[in-house]
């Protein structure tokens, strides 16, 4: 079964784990960290929709958020909290349990891939964001190239920081003209790039020379991709 939900709770031992599936997920953490502005106000709150195991979390540091998840899942949100996240709210991203204009900030970090209607969840998020809050995402685009790098490529190949196998369903993945449009209905314009690993850091990464890889901008949005937002005030 592709794209099965029951994956994260058999797997949230390995969320932080620095060779496991999910670390290449950290690697994006650290870049969707990158478009996050510092906080304005005392008390600003950061909403980070699909949490998982909270891997934002270390990057926020110092930006002056409260930082709330949201997971389905159920053992993510116990890792999240574990790892330093505020709050963590057991919820459907469908159908976010927060207000209207309660967060400063949203963010929705590779879980857009993974619902049956990425763009009515992105409008969601932009529901519970303040006027004037910023929204940043990233996912991935239904290109063929895509489904070859994230799935044929990505949950294939025994080595290691691979998705697991089943993890993604091509079906699901995001256009991002679509996913523009929806946001600016929802008074949300974006501004989107490509992102793509560092060829030379997954090389040290692989041979132990490198803890992390960072994840370049480039300008195709053909595979994943990045997009940061202001509501209109």
């Amino acid at each position: 079964m592709r794209n099965d939900p029951r994956q994260y709770d058999e797997l949230a031992h390995q969320w932080w784990d620095p060779r496991g599936h999910f670390v290449s997920l950290s690697w994006i953490a650290r870049s969707r960290a990158e478009q996050i502005p510092n906080a304005t106000r005392p008390g600003a709150v950061l909403v980070d929709v699909a949490c998982g195991g909270g891997l934002l979390h270390p990057h926020l540091e110092g930006k002056g958020y409260t930082h709330v998840g949201v997971d389905l899942s159920e053992e993510g949100p116990k890792v999240a909290r574990g790892h330093g996240v505020d709050h963590v709210v057991r919820g459907d991203i469908n159908h976010i349990p927060l207000a209207d204009g309660s967060a400063d900030v949203v963010v929705a970090g590779q879980c857009l891939e993974h619902v049956a209607d990425p763009y009515a969840v992105a409008v969601e998020c932009c529901r519970i964001l303040k006027p004037g809050g910023t929204f940043v995402l990233d996912t991935i685009a239904d290109t063929a190239l895509a489904r070859l790098f994230i799935i044929t490529i990505g949950e294939n190949l025994p080595l290691p920081g691979m998705a697991p196998k089943g993890c993604h369903d091509h079906r699901l993945f995001v256009n991002p003209d679509r996913l523009a449009q929806a946001c600016a209905s929802a008074g949300v314009p974006l501004k989107l790039r490509g992102l793509f690993p560092s060829v030379l850091d997954f090389l040290g990464w692989f041979v132990y020379l490198r803890k992390e890889v960072r994840m370049r901008p480039v300008r195709a949005t053909n595979v994943l991709y990045q997009a940061v937002g202001t509501k209109v005030a």
